[in-house]
């Protein structure tokens, strides 16, 4: 357990779909570099945690951009399985409807909270929600950002016309 702006939170980590993606991406640079440094360090200190919602996601994502056959995504899939899995259950669909609704997420990032939150993790490795934002107290973390930022909300994207209003230059 270790603690996170004054709560304590557990130590299991839920590894969203894009870094699975990222560490099997032979042209993603940096991205590819870092999803695997994070893989590694997880999986051998078994804190990863994936569900039934992320090995569906990597095989569709990983035969239609990353170009992997079907047999090849298969395989690993079949090494994925390994990890700890939440399996996907009408009540964990009905919790993320929830949490959608709460929250203003995904219904898709609401069933991947609701699953962290089932198998008790205090973080969610994901690009695709606000990096330190906590969600039903499960502590949002991208990989991918840079390390003097860590901590830090993404920046959040104003408008042209409001830009000028706040004095942050003009419209072009």
């Amino acid at each position: 357990m270790r603690t996170v702006r004054g709560s304590v939170v557990a130590d299991r980590v839920f590894i969203d779909t894009n870094v699975l993606v990222y560490a099997d991406d032979v042209n993603g640079g940096a991205k590819r570099k870092r999803a695997i440094e994070v893989l590694s360090t997880q999986v051998s200190e078994e804190r990863a945690v994936i569900s039934t919602q992320i090995l569906q996601e990597y095989f569709a994502v990983a035969t239609r951009k990353l170009g992997l056959t079907a047999e090849d995504a298969r395989r690993r899939v079949e090494v994925l399985r390994t990890l700890d899995i939440v399996v996907v259950k009408p009540e964990l669909i009905l919790r993320a409807i929830d949490l959608h609704r709460l929250h203003s997420i995904s219904f898709w990032d609401a069933l991947v909270v609701a699953c962290a939150k089932a198998a008790a993790c205090g973080t969610i490795l994901t690009e695709d929600l606000n990096h330190g934002q906590i969600i039903d107290g499960i502590v949002i973390s991208n990989p991918f950002v840079e390390p003097t930022r860590a901590g830090e909300p993404r920046a959040r994207y104003i408008p042209r016309r409001s830009r000028a209003r706040q004095g942050l230059g003009a419209p072009r």
